[in-house]
Protein backbone atom coordinates (compact mmCIF):
# COMPACT_ATOMS: atom_id res chain seq x y z
CA UNK A 1 0.00 0.00 0.00
CA UNK A 2 1.04 3.73 -0.59
CA UNK A 3 1.75 5.54 2.46
CA UNK A 4 0.14 8.67 3.37
CA UNK A 5 2.79 10.41 4.98
CA UNK A 6 5.91 11.35 4.43
CA UNK A 7 9.08 10.87 6.52
CA UNK A 8 11.13 13.84 7.71
CA UNK A 9 14.80 13.57 6.55
CA UNK A 10 17.41 14.90 8.76
CA UNK A 11 19.82 17.89 8.20
CA UNK A 12 23.77 17.98 7.87
CA UNK A 13 24.24 17.22 11.22
CA UNK A 14 21.99 14.29 11.50
CA UNK A 15 19.34 16.03 13.34
CA UNK A 16 15.34 16.36 12.31
CA UNK A 17 13.02 19.10 13.03
CA UNK A 18 9.76 18.43 13.77
CA UNK A 19 7.35 21.71 14.26
CA UNK A 20 5.64 22.49 17.33
CA UNK A 21 2.43 20.46 16.30
CA UNK A 22 4.44 17.59 15.70
CA UNK A 23 5.89 17.82 19.08
CA UNK A 24 2.97 18.20 20.39
CA UNK A 25 1.69 15.09 19.21
CA UNK A 26 3.92 13.24 21.01
CA UNK A 27 3.40 15.13 24.52
CA UNK A 28 0.18 13.55 23.72
CA UNK A 29 0.81 10.19 23.16
CA UNK A 30 3.12 9.89 25.19
CA UNK A 31 1.61 10.84 28.46
CA UNK A 32 -1.27 8.99 27.68
CA UNK A 33 0.12 5.98 27.00
CA UNK A 34 2.93 5.78 30.22
CA UNK A 35 -0.66 6.29 31.80
CA UNK A 36 -2.37 3.34 30.26
CA UNK A 37 0.65 1.17 30.66
CA UNK A 38 1.43 1.54 34.83
CA UNK A 39 0.88 -2.29 36.27
CA UNK A 40 0.70 -4.05 32.37
CA UNK A 41 4.18 -3.48 30.77
CA UNK A 42 6.50 -5.88 31.69
CA UNK A 43 9.63 -5.12 34.13
CA UNK A 44 12.09 -5.64 30.98
CA UNK A 45 10.62 -2.77 29.37
CA UNK A 46 9.79 -0.37 32.21
CA UNK A 47 13.96 -0.80 32.67
CA UNK A 48 14.20 -0.23 28.66
CA UNK A 49 12.39 3.24 29.33
CA UNK A 50 14.29 4.57 32.50
CA UNK A 51 17.86 3.73 30.16
CA UNK A 52 16.15 5.45 27.46
CA UNK A 53 14.66 8.56 29.37
CA UNK A 54 12.67 9.68 26.76
CA UNK A 55 11.63 13.18 26.82
CA UNK A 56 8.11 14.11 27.29
CA UNK A 57 8.00 17.30 25.42
CA UNK A 58 9.16 16.32 22.10
CA UNK A 59 9.89 13.77 19.65
CA UNK A 60 13.61 12.59 20.72
CA UNK A 61 16.84 12.64 17.98
CA UNK A 62 17.34 9.22 17.01
CA UNK A 63 21.01 9.79 17.99
CA UNK A 64 19.63 10.21 21.96
CA UNK A 65 18.14 6.66 21.03
CA UNK A 66 21.26 5.19 19.67
CA UNK A 67 23.49 6.60 22.66
CA UNK A 68 20.76 4.54 25.23
CA UNK A 69 20.84 1.22 22.78
CA UNK A 70 24.66 0.92 21.54
CA UNK A 71 25.54 0.30 24.91
CA UNK A 72 22.97 -2.05 26.07
CA UNK A 73 23.25 -4.81 23.21
CA UNK A 74 24.61 -2.92 20.20
CA UNK A 75 21.78 -1.72 18.45
CA UNK A 76 20.99 1.58 17.10
CA UNK A 77 18.10 2.83 14.71
CA UNK A 78 18.16 3.74 11.15
CA UNK A 79 15.20 6.66 9.59
CA UNK A 80 13.41 4.87 7.15
CA UNK A 81 10.71 6.40 4.47
CA UNK A 82 7.50 5.26 5.97
CA UNK A 83 6.86 2.44 4.66
CA UNK A 84 10.26 -0.02 3.40
CA UNK A 85 10.76 -3.63 1.00
CA UNK A 86 11.34 -6.48 2.88
CA UNK A 87 14.47 -7.07 1.50
CA UNK A 88 15.36 -3.59 3.68
CA UNK A 89 13.32 -4.78 6.72
CA UNK A 90 15.41 -7.69 7.19
CA UNK A 91 18.28 -6.71 6.29
CA UNK A 92 18.44 -3.73 9.22
CA UNK A 93 17.48 -6.35 11.53
CA UNK A 94 20.29 -8.64 10.59
CA UNK A 95 22.72 -5.76 10.90
CA UNK A 96 21.17 -4.91 14.47
CA UNK A 97 19.69 -1.50 13.26
CA UNK A 98 16.20 -0.90 13.80
CA UNK A 99 14.30 0.78 11.53
CA UNK A 100 12.57 3.95 12.66
CA UNK A 101 9.96 5.56 10.11
CA UNK A 102 10.70 9.54 10.45
CA UNK A 103 6.98 10.88 10.55
CA UNK A 104 4.75 11.43 13.05
CA UNK A 105 0.14 10.44 12.55
CA UNK A 106 -2.10 13.23 12.88
CA UNK A 107 -4.02 13.87 15.60
CA UNK A 108 -7.32 12.66 13.61
CA UNK A 109 -5.00 9.57 13.79
CA UNK A 110 -4.27 9.79 17.39
CA UNK A 111 -5.70 6.17 18.20
CA UNK A 112 -4.94 4.25 15.31
CA UNK A 113 -2.78 4.06 12.21
CA UNK A 114 -2.05 1.39 10.17
CA UNK A 115 1.88 1.80 9.07
CA UNK A 116 4.25 2.55 12.23
CA UNK A 117 5.09 6.14 12.64
CA UNK A 118 8.17 7.25 15.14
CA UNK A 119 5.98 7.13 18.02
CA UNK A 120 5.42 3.37 17.60
CA UNK A 121 8.82 2.37 16.76
CA UNK A 122 10.48 4.53 19.71
CA UNK A 123 8.22 4.12 22.89
CA UNK A 124 6.73 1.15 21.33
CA UNK A 125 9.72 -0.96 20.17
CA UNK A 126 13.34 0.51 21.40
CA UNK A 127 12.88 0.17 25.23
CA UNK A 128 12.71 -3.56 24.70
CA UNK A 129 15.83 -3.77 22.41
CA UNK A 130 17.85 -2.45 25.62
CA UNK A 131 17.21 -6.38 26.52
CA UNK A 132 19.53 -9.20 25.49
CA UNK A 133 17.16 -11.91 25.00
CA UNK A 134 14.96 -9.74 22.93
CA UNK A 135 17.51 -8.25 21.19
CA UNK A 136 19.02 -11.25 20.56
CA UNK A 137 15.95 -12.48 19.10
CA UNK A 138 15.46 -9.93 16.56
CA UNK A 139 19.19 -10.05 15.38
CA UNK A 140 18.26 -14.05 14.69
CA UNK A 141 14.67 -13.04 13.14
CA UNK A 142 16.20 -9.99 10.60
CA UNK A 143 19.41 -12.96 9.57
CA UNK A 144 16.28 -15.42 8.86
CA UNK A 145 14.24 -12.89 6.81
CA UNK A 146 17.29 -11.74 5.10
CA UNK A 147 18.04 -15.73 3.47
CA UNK A 148 14.36 -16.94 3.32
CA UNK A 149 11.98 -17.15 0.38
CA UNK A 150 8.85 -15.33 -0.29
CA UNK A 151 6.85 -18.00 0.83
CA UNK A 152 9.00 -19.12 4.33
CA UNK A 153 8.88 -14.77 4.71
CA UNK A 154 5.05 -14.99 4.67
CA UNK A 155 5.49 -17.63 8.12
CA UNK A 156 8.08 -15.71 9.37
CA UNK A 157 5.95 -12.49 9.63
CA UNK A 158 3.46 -14.47 12.14
CA UNK A 159 6.35 -14.73 14.49
CA UNK A 160 7.30 -11.28 14.50
CA UNK A 161 3.42 -10.59 14.98
CA UNK A 162 3.13 -12.69 17.79
CA UNK A 163 6.29 -11.74 19.54
CA UNK A 164 7.96 -8.48 18.66
CA UNK A 165 4.29 -6.95 17.82
CA UNK A 166 1.82 -8.14 20.11
CA UNK A 167 3.54 -10.75 22.57
CA UNK A 168 2.35 -10.88 25.80
CA UNK A 169 4.70 -12.34 28.67
CA UNK A 170 3.86 -14.27 32.11
CA UNK A 171 5.44 -11.99 34.84
CA UNK A 172 5.99 -12.67 38.14
CA UNK A 173 3.26 -10.27 39.35
CA UNK A 174 1.19 -11.61 36.40
CA UNK A 175 0.27 -11.36 32.84
CA UNK A 176 2.45 -8.55 31.06
CA UNK A 177 2.75 -6.88 27.55
CA UNK A 178 6.06 -7.01 25.66
CA UNK A 179 4.93 -6.75 22.37
CA UNK A 180 5.24 -2.91 21.07
CA UNK A 181 1.84 -3.43 18.31
CA UNK A 182 0.15 -3.06 21.91
CA UNK A 183 2.86 -1.09 24.22
CA UNK A 184 2.29 1.98 21.68
CA UNK A 185 -1.47 1.57 21.51
CA UNK A 186 -3.58 3.12 23.59
CA UNK A 187 -7.00 0.53 22.77
CA UNK A 188 -4.90 -2.49 22.42
CA UNK A 189 -3.02 -1.71 26.02
CA UNK A 190 -6.10 -1.93 27.89
CA UNK A 191 -7.76 -4.85 25.64
CA UNK A 192 -4.84 -7.16 25.78
CA UNK A 193 -5.34 -7.82 29.71
CA UNK A 194 -8.96 -7.49 29.85
CA UNK A 195 -10.13 -10.97 29.46
CA UNK A 196 -11.63 -10.65 25.85
CA UNK A 197 -9.15 -12.56 23.72
CA UNK A 198 -8.00 -15.79 23.89
CA UNK A 199 -4.68 -16.14 25.40
CA UNK A 200 -2.24 -19.70 24.21
CA UNK A 201 1.02 -20.60 26.02
CA UNK A 202 3.76 -20.09 23.84
CA UNK A 203 3.96 -22.23 20.71
CA UNK A 204 6.36 -22.00 18.19
CA UNK A 205 4.33 -24.21 15.63
CA UNK A 206 0.97 -22.50 16.22
CA UNK A 207 1.87 -19.15 15.83
CA UNK A 208 3.49 -19.83 12.76
CA UNK A 209 0.06 -21.27 11.67
CA UNK A 210 -2.41 -18.73 13.14
CA UNK A 211 -3.92 -16.24 10.64
CA UNK A 212 -3.65 -12.65 12.04
CA UNK A 213 -5.07 -8.84 10.64
CA UNK A 214 -3.29 -5.42 10.81
CA UNK A 215 -6.49 -3.40 11.55
CA UNK A 216 -8.42 -5.44 14.17
CA UNK A 217 -7.93 -6.19 18.21
CA UNK A 218 -6.28 -9.38 18.22
CA UNK A 219 -8.49 -12.16 18.66
CA UNK A 220 -5.48 -14.48 19.93
CA UNK A 221 -2.02 -13.74 22.02
CA UNK A 222 0.56 -16.24 22.51
CA UNK A 223 2.08 -15.85 26.02
CA UNK A 224 5.70 -16.39 27.16
CA UNK A 225 6.91 -18.11 30.30
CA UNK A 226 9.45 -15.96 30.49
CA UNK A 227 11.49 -13.17 28.33
CA UNK A 228 14.75 -16.08 28.09
CA UNK A 229 12.98 -18.33 26.32
CA UNK A 230 13.38 -16.44 23.01
CA UNK A 231 16.95 -16.97 23.75
CA UNK A 232 15.96 -21.26 23.19
CA UNK A 233 15.23 -20.64 19.89
CA UNK A 234 17.63 -20.81 17.39
CA UNK A 235 17.54 -20.80 13.25
CA UNK A 236 17.62 -24.47 12.32
CA UNK A 237 14.41 -24.80 14.93
CA UNK A 238 12.90 -21.95 13.58
CA UNK A 239 13.41 -22.66 9.99
CA UNK A 240 12.11 -26.54 10.64
CA UNK A 241 9.12 -25.59 12.25
CA UNK A 242 8.23 -22.57 9.16
CA UNK A 243 8.40 -26.41 6.97
CA UNK A 244 6.34 -28.07 9.36
CA UNK A 245 3.80 -25.49 9.19
CA UNK A 246 3.78 -24.98 5.78
CA UNK A 247 3.29 -28.65 5.49
CA UNK A 248 -0.13 -28.54 7.67
CA UNK A 249 -1.06 -25.46 6.75
CA UNK A 250 -3.34 -22.54 8.49
CA UNK A 251 -5.44 -22.71 11.14
CA UNK A 252 -8.97 -21.69 10.50
CA UNK A 253 -9.30 -17.55 10.99
CA UNK A 254 -10.93 -16.51 14.38
CA UNK A 255 -12.22 -13.25 12.59
CA UNK A 256 -14.23 -11.89 9.37
CA UNK A 257 -11.68 -11.88 5.99
CA UNK A 258 -11.53 -8.36 4.91
CA UNK A 259 -13.16 -8.56 1.58
CA UNK A 260 -11.56 -9.74 -1.28
CA UNK A 261 -8.51 -10.44 1.04
CA UNK A 262 -7.51 -13.55 2.89
CA UNK A 263 -5.94 -13.86 5.85
CA UNK A 264 -2.28 -13.54 6.42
Amino acid sequence: MASLYTARQPDGQGRIHYTDEEHGTWRILIARQLAALDGKACDEYQAGLARLDLPLDRIPQLGEINAALMPATGWSVAAVPALISFDHFFALLADRRFPVATFIRRRDELDYLQEPDIFHEIFGHCAMLTNPAFAHFTHLYGRLGLHASKEERVYLARLYWFTVEFGLLQGEEGLRIYGGGILSSIGETAYALSGKPELQPFDLLEILRTPYRIDIMQPTYFVLPRLDTLYGLEGQGIMAAVAEARRLGLRPPRFAPVAGKQAS
